[in-house]
């Protein structure tokens, strides 16, 4: 008895072609791949297949006796250019026979071997333009991997020179076929009648072919007007026959087969090279590791094919990234009888079309492991990739089908590969960019920038000015410096280099403050990441550097300065003078500021001068901000001492000046277009009864080609509570619609050289809410006001923990004293810019792959500094007012790769949580219930989950929990803080899980993952009851029960998300 292959829910006449994505259909295939697992049959339009994503399968298709290639509908859009050429070919056509016999010997291993000076020829071109447009440009790698791979393909395939490098804009042809390729795409999705409507479409689409095939026509022309003894490609589909039937190819079918080879020989090899480079720079370990390979094997010297077959880990990130990304990401066969698959489990008819996805099945665990997500080249290396069963890898196809020009692609990209790492240093235009994707014939990266920086051990500092933020932006740009105008400080004033490493912010907002004040203290201050400055540490001035630990791991605008500088060797840092402060949370007290402390001992152990003793900010601290204070307060200090500058002894200034343009009697109205940054609020709806403390869920609709996993974060830019803008508006006496122009002498955040409303300013570029520092009350004691109030003042400097306490902002400060004087412009100096907050994303992509949902919490408590109004969170007050239709900048963050729902359904889970902290097991539990809903077999889950009572806060309780509950997705063990007799009288989730430890010791005995989501006191409550739960168990002393318990997190059975 067979097992029916599952299938998605139709619709009359369409079928499944709703579940395409038009833009991407390619992740619609691997979204319905998580949802129904190995096997799913689709219906779209008329066309019917199977796709089959596992292993398993894919091994079992893999045999040229029983299935053969299909040319599927896409291809078969395909075939107006290339015809029955060697890619397209149906297997009853005989030109692909000949074709395939004549041509085979030129991509043997020596033919190819020897097209080695040719491909190093077009290497060294890109090369060129690199180094002649200097770090500071943004680079496209797509764009110029396609120049690079259309320029070889042509060169060593036709001896042809298309010079795409010696031209601004694309060739013709690429083009052409770009467009050609895009459109063949989504014309297999459209009705006949629709398309034929489509005139102007319909046009362009016959102009690229015929643009296409007159290039081909040309190439052709001229090697028969000009003859060459060479033996290339093109020479022999000319002037070869087929050794089996001694025929010669047409002349049709060598243009054909002349644009499979431009086309796919170039369009693969792009894509393969361009998710190369974006693996490497978001893995500096790999970076360095191939970099080592580079310098030891090829020095500076220009590489030849005798290098290539030592550069092994250049050979393993290649199969690495062909592994995760194959750009040929399907192939089509078909059974030539009826036959069962899956070891006698589904029937398949003969000649029904059978879609190999093998991006899915190259990632399956069962061969490549749990992490079969992550790039590692060394799964590639030592014997490795040899052990590894047959057929689980298999970008370039299979078989007789498979691709002729596999040896070619994989040299042209060995030698790319080489000589930009020899040559460049590359930091991403944008740290937090997470990958995107675009769809033609392939897949490649989108909008994915870098700089290339060349590789140098001179001291050299090279202008980056960092564009102007505006408002479509989430984060600014990187990896540009900005310095001080030269007009104002003396023309001899020594330079002070500012580098951060931040996620959150904090740390580049701290390295803001030391690069605003430098001019005061007489230094010329530039600001960049710590990225920037791999291989590039100045010494002709100090260097401060601000950056922060995120579990463990540098942040990521660090992370290629953290693993240059930990692989220098010898005192390489003779000259360097530096100061480090760490910012950091104690909370996660084993990586405590692991990273400025490797930072600042690495420096010193390097041979560089520690100016001023490393600084700590623990972020769960009050004294957060004082702490910096204090640092700082030392650091200008000494810094002036050792550089012999002049201090600006005056009163309080900011460094910003305010031009009035408009006295608010008119409003200014600015239109601003959507971009790619920019989400739509769908819905938002409160979750808890009346009179409970509120929360929220909010559904978005994601920017273009964003994407998330269950467990992401989606960053959301807020704008500050209205009230608290009135507040400081009124405060100083100004109207709302006022129109300014901001001029900074120093690198700021703030809006500079642009009129702004005084309303927008306060709204969206600065908190007006966080604590007042140290620094703050000694700025305000320096104004002018009354004796009372400097009293006042020093009292709040001298017992500052009250300040913290009571959380007083600089606006309370402010309207406490009304007789303190100070200037608009250093109020705005005096305050953080506006950060980001992220909040876990409550939903799964298998639910919609195109929206998220969240679940927030609206902070609305009572003042704790004495004040009438409530305290409103900046955040969740935004977030609680976004009306659907609303637009809101927003961006996915990926979590941990330990906080993600196993990859295998089989594997159970065990969540624990309270109120919001369910937001990520909700988009966990929503990820298990589609699949099984698709028909897959899932794994029971336990969830224990903390709120107050069940009539007020249990979330989701009478919808997604009931229905998850009744589908055997999961078991919900609550306990209500408030009501502990509704919930087995347990009132907090430690408390439920001690009850319950029977059942916890059994699923995790079964391999189920941990997972806690909520407050420190959540996760720390978890932690003690498992440790003691472990201690209980095997009967052992507290220090090898908590061993046996962070054991488990090391080896990732348990992983945490905390929020505060």
């Amino acid at each position: 008895m067979t097992t029916p292959i599952p299938s998605p829910p139709s619709i009359p006449f369409l079928g499944h072609a709703a579940h395409m994505d038009r833009e991407i259909p390619f992740r619609s295939f691997q979204l319905l791949a998580d949802q129904y697992g190995e096997i799913y049959r689709l219906n779209i339009l008329t066309r019917k297949a199977i796709v089959v994503n596992s292993y398993d399968l894919v091994n079992e298709l893999s045999d040229d006796s029983k299935f053969y290639k299909t040319v599927p509908a896409t291809l078969q859009e395909v075939r107006r250019a290339l015809g029955d050429g060697l890619f397209t070919a149906f297997k009853e056509e005989p030109n692909w026979g000949i074709a395939h016999r004549l041509l085979m010997p030129t991509f043997g291993t020596l033919p190819v071997r020897d097209m080695f000076d040719d491909m190093l020829d077009i290497a060294e071109q890109l090369i060129l333009k690199w180094e002649r447009f200097g770090p500071t440009y943004t680079v496209d790698p797509a764009e110029d991997f396609t120049r690079l791979t259309f320029d070889t393909i042509a060169l060593t395939a036709m001896t042809y020179r298309f010079n795409a490098f010696y031209s601004e804009t694309a060739h013709p042809f690429t083009q052409a076929m770009g467009d050609f390729l895009a459109e063949a795409a989504v014309r297999v999705n459209r009705p006949s009648v629709v398309q034929a409507l489509m005139r102007g479409t319909n046009a362009k689409y016959e102009q690229d072919i015929k643009t296409m095939a007159d290039l081909a026509d040309e190439i052709i022309a001229e090697r028969k007007k000009n003859p060459i003894d060479k033996p290339d490609l093109l020479n022999r589909m000319l002037y070869h026959a087929d050794p089996k039937t001694g025929e010669k190819l047409t002349d049709d079918n060598i243009r054909y087969n002349l644009l499979t080879f431009l086309v796919a020989g170039h369009e693969t090899t792009s894509g393969t090279l361009t998710f190369a480079l974006y693996h490497i720079v978001k893995n500096p370990e790999v970076l360095r590791k191939l970099r080592e390979e580079v310098d030891e094997v090829l020095g500076d010297e220009t590489i030849t094919r005798n290098d290539l077959g030592r550069l092994k880990y250049n050979q393993a990130v290649i199969r690495e990234t062909l592994r995760l990304n194959p750009p040929a990401s399907f192939r089509t066969v078909a059974p030539l009888e009826d036959c069962v698959i899956g070891g006698g489990k589904y029937f398949v008819e003969k000649d029904v079309s059978i879609v190999i996805n093998s991006w899915k099945m190259q990632c399956d665990p069962k061969v490549w492991g749990e992490d079969a997500l992550l790039f590692k080249p060394e799964r590639m290396m030592d014997g490795k990739f040899e052990q590894y069963p047959p057929n689980a890898w298999q970008p370039f196809g299979y078989g007789s089908r498979g691709c002729i020009g596999r040896a070619l692609a994989i040299q042209e990209a060995q030698i790319c590969l080489a000589c930009i790492i020899q040559k460049f240093d590359f930091v991403m235009k944008d740290p937090s960019y997470e990958l995107k994707l675009k769809q033609t014939m392939t897949v490649k990266p989108k909008d994915f920038y870098i700089h290339a920086v060349p590789r140098t051990d001179k001291i050299k500092r090279v202008p980056r000015p960092v564009p102007k933020r505006t408002a479509s932006q989430v984060a600014p740009a990187v990896p540009q410096a900005t310095t001080v105008p030269s007009s104002s400080l003396p023309e001899n004033a020594p330079p002070l280099y500012v580098l951060y490493g931040s996620n959150s912010g904090s740390s580049e907002g701290f390295a803001q403050r030391v690069a605003s004040d430098a001019a005061r203290y007489g230094f010329r201050a530039s600001f960049a990441t710590l990225d920037s400055a791999v291989n590039d540490l100045p010494t002709d001035g100090p260097i401060v550097i601000v950056t922060a630990s995120f579990e463990g791991e540098p942040a990521d605008n660090a992370a290629h300065f953290v693993n240059w500088l930990v692989n220098l060797h010898d005192q390489k840092l003779v000259n360097v003078r530096y100061a480090v402060f760490g910012c950091g949370n104690r909370d996660w007290a084993r990586t405590y500021q692991k990273i400025p402390r490797l930072i600042d001992e690495t420096l010193e152990q390097r041979g560089a001068q520690r100016l001023v003793s490393r600084g700590e900010g623990d972020a769960s601290s009050f004294e957060f901000f004082s702490s910096f204070d204090d640092w700082c307060q030392n650091l200008w200090k000494i810094l002036p001492e050792e550089y012999h500058t002049t201090i600006n002894e005056g009163q309080a200034t900011s460094g910003i000046e305010i031009k009035e343009l408009d006295a608010g009697t008119s409003r200014a109205t600015a239109l601003r277009q959507p971009d790619t940054a920019l989400g739509t609020v769908l819905e938002n709806k409160v979750l808890t009864a009346s009179g409970a403390a509120t929360k929220r869920h909010i559904v978005i609709e994601l920017p273009e080609n964003a994407l998330y996993r269950p467990g992401d974060y989606l960053a959301i830019l807020p704008t500050n509570p209205l009230r608290s803008v009135q507040r400081a508006i009124a405060r100083f006496g100004l109207s709302p619609e006022q129109q300014i122009t901001l001029s900074s002498v120093g690198p700021t955040s703030l809006p500079t050289d642009t009129p702004i409303t005084v309303s927008s300013l306060l709204s969206g570029y600065v908190e007006l809410s966080q604590p007042a520092t140290t620094r703050d009350l000694h700025t305000l004691s320096q104004v002018e006001s009354s004796e009372s109030t400097k009293q006042a003042l020093q009292e709040s400097i001298d017992s500052y923990e009250k300040v913290q306490a009571q959380r007083l902002s600089v606006l309370d400060l402010l309207e406490d004293h009304a007789d303190i004087k100070l200037s608009f412009g250093v109020f705005l100096s005096m305050l953080p810019s506006m950060r980001l907050r992220q909040y876990s994303i409550s939903s799964s992509p298998l639910w919609n792959p195109t929206q998220v949902s969240l679940t927030v919490s609206i902070i609305e408590a009572p003042s704790i500094s004495g004040r009438k109004e409530p305290f409103l969170g900046v955040a969740s007050t935004y977030i609680a007012g976004l009306c659907p239709g609303t637009k809101v900048q927003v961006s996915v963050r990926s979590a941990s790769a330990a906080f993600h729902p196993p990859a295998d359904p089989m594997i159970p889970m065990v969540m624990f949580c309270a109120g919001t902290g369910l937001a990520p097991m909700r988009g966990f539990l929503q990820d298990r219930a589609y699949q099984k809903k698709a028909g897959r077999e899932v794994a029971k889950s336990l969830l224990f989950f903390g709120c107050r009572n069940p009539g007020e806060d249990y979330l989701y309780s009478e919808s997604d929990l009931k229905e998850w509950i009744e589908a055997g997705v999961v078991d919900v063990r609550p306990a209500f803080s408030r009501s502990p007799e509704s919930s087995s009288d347990c009132k907090y989730v430690q408390d439920r899980v001690w009850q319950d430890r029977k059942d916890v010791i059994e699923i995790f005995d079964n391999g189920a993952k941990c997972y806690t989501c909520g407050s420190r006191k959540v996760a720390e409550g978890v932690r003690e009851v498992l440790t003691k739960i472990i201690k209980e168990k095997d009967n052992l002393e507290d220090e090898k029960a908590a061993a046996l318990f962070h054991r488990a997190v090391e080896a990732s059975r348990y992983a945490t998300d905390i929020f505060d």
